[in-house]
């Protein structure tokens, strides 16, 4: 019974063994699945008129096929591109290459918002009108300047993962980079535009790409560039977390919070004459008693203690017993509630001069960001769709992500036990590279990239005196997407014509 036994499974096990080779051969014979050639981006005429000049444009619509050394497409990114007619030699017209944040944001914001030729019409303040919404030709944008290569990164827009390949591989700070240098470069060796001067204009997580990328393109493809724009700049996460043991962003983010409570007249009245002189006062606090206090942690006295909280309350707003309870570390969250619980508001993280409203007055944080969800996101989903197939001539059936979180989870592993800090790459950068020029456009309500943790990080960076003379701030009465803001738009840019004759002196 036991021979028998084994002889059936014996045989079985042959059986199994000649059908699992029968179908491995099988599945090695089959070919490879074909995938359907990308159409060739769409071509358009278009005109705007910037500064009284007559600007003639042709855009450029659709994918870029990224692929892989043996030829294998792995991705296929969308872009939108305005090359000015009539330029004869392109080693004279500058091209900037341009994206938005997130991780997760197309880069519609600086493109409908400022830069490109067509904008969503907002109220002066910056709020939106009633839908449905339209765009209109747009007199501030930067084409006199420069051609435009907006990039929408992989899971935002429509750029996607192509079938059959892992989405992971694009979607982390080194995977990011690595795929959106690829297409600069490869956009750069299609379109002739390897002898133009090349600029790279990013907003929020858009400058830690720009900066990411002023060190990748020189070090992976020897490709240099001529200035790096940082709207609304992060390059130091450890400025922006408030992870308990990291002081660095109660510190950071005060003198925003001094200018949103000056702004809804929430301030102590002694500071509420001069926002600027203000400012220079809370600066000086943080850098002095504040960061003191703070580093002392419970070893600071209880009249250290005391004088810390009393000063708070005077430049947040915020009573001196709820900052003390929450000793002396006021973290965003509880901010954006607490300023305006008395009125029944909340105020807004991308833009703290907008407020809205929360079932009741009694939580610890907002439920939405009124700057954002009750203001700006649906102008411009519904503007970006209706552009691109109404001028453009672009189809397209997938959704258009303007912000998602199909991104997440970003893979950060390059920096494992520590903080993303892209600083000392485009230090780096601007030193194999004496030419290169830095703007950075700040707004007082932006409570998402503070302009006093921009200015910190620049400060930390070691650079020498020459090098400096290459890094300009602005700053603006506005917050993050400080262009929605009329007179902050037009600001923004001349100055960004000023940084564009700077860096091509």
């Amino acid at each position: 019974m036991t021979i028998l036994r084994q002889t059936i499974l014996f045989v079985f096990t042959c059986i199994s063994l000649s059908a699992f080779a029968q179908n491995t051969e099988k599945k090695t014979d089959e070919k490879p699945a074909v995938l359907p050639p990308v159409p060739a981006p769409i071509e358009t005429k278009g005109q705007v008129i910037i500064g009284g000049q007559t600007i003639n444009y042709t855009t450029r619509t659709g994918y870029m096929v990224i692929k892989d050394e043996s030829g294998k497409a792995k991705a296929n990114i969308f872009f939108i591109a305005y090359t000015r007619d009539g330029v004869n030699d392109l080693s004279k017209r500058p091209v900037t290459y341009t994206f938005n944040g997130g991780p997760g944001s197309a880069s519609v914001w600086l493109h409908m918002g400022c830069s490109g030729p067509k904008r969503i019409p907002m109220s002066d303040k910056g709020e939106s009108l009633a839908p449905p919404y339209s765009y209109v030709n747009n007199e501030y944008s930067w084409l006199d300047k420069t051609d435009l290569v907006f990039i929408d990164p992989v899971n935002t827009g429509y750029s996607r993962a192509v079938q059959g390949e892992n989405e992971r591989q694009f979607l982390g700070y080194v995977e990011d980079i690595e795929s959106v240098g690829e297409f600069i470069r490869l956009h750069a060796t299609k379109y002739g535009r390897w002898a133009s001067p090349k600029f790279l204009a990013g907003e929020s997580y858009g400058t830690t790409r720009a900066a990411g990328l002023s060190g990748y393109l020189q070090d992976r493809y020897n490709m240099y560039i001529n200035g790096v724009a940082l709207i609304s700049s992060i390059l130091n996460f450890q400025t922006a977390l408030f992870d308990k043991g990291n002081d660095l962003p109660f510190e950071l983010f005060l003198p925003t919070y001094t200018a949103m409570a000056w702004y809804h007249k929430r301030i102590a009245p002694e500071y509420q004459a001069d926002l600027q002189k203000t400012l220079r006062e809370v600066e000086k606090f943080v850098l002095n008693e504040y960061a003191t206090v703070l580093m002392k942690g419970d070893q600071a006295s209880e009249a250290e203690q005391t004088m810390v909280a009393e000063k708070l309350s005077k430049f947040t707003g915020l009573s001196k017993e709820y900052i003390k309870r929450a000793n002396n570390r006021i973290e965003i969250g509880r901010f954006v509630k607490e300023l305006l619980r008395e009125e029944g508001k909340t105020a807004g993280r991308l833009d703290g001069r907008f407020t809205g409203t929360d079932y009741d007055n009694a939580g610890e944080r907002y439920e939405f960001d009124p700057s954002l969800d009750a203001t700006i996101s649906g102008p411009y989903s519904g503007t970006i769709n209706q552009y691109l197939r109404q001028e453009l001539k672009y189809e397209n059936d997938l959704p258009y992500l303007i912000l998602t979180g199909r991104v997440q989870p970003w893979n950060y592993n390059n920096v494992q036990n520590k903080y993303l800090n892209v600083s000392e790459t485009l230090r780096q950068a601007m030193s194999k590279n004496p030419y290169l020029k830095v703007w950075v456009a700040a707004g007082y309500y932006d409570l998402a990239t503070p302009y006093f943790a921009a200015e910190y990080t620049f400060n930390h960076m070691m650079l020498r005196p020459e090098q400096k003379k290459n890094v300009n701030f602005t700053y603006f009465e506005a917050g993050h997407m400080m262009y929605i803001h009329k007179e902050s738009l037009i600001k923004l840019k001349c100055d960004a014509d000023k940084f564009y004759e700077m860096a091509l002196k």
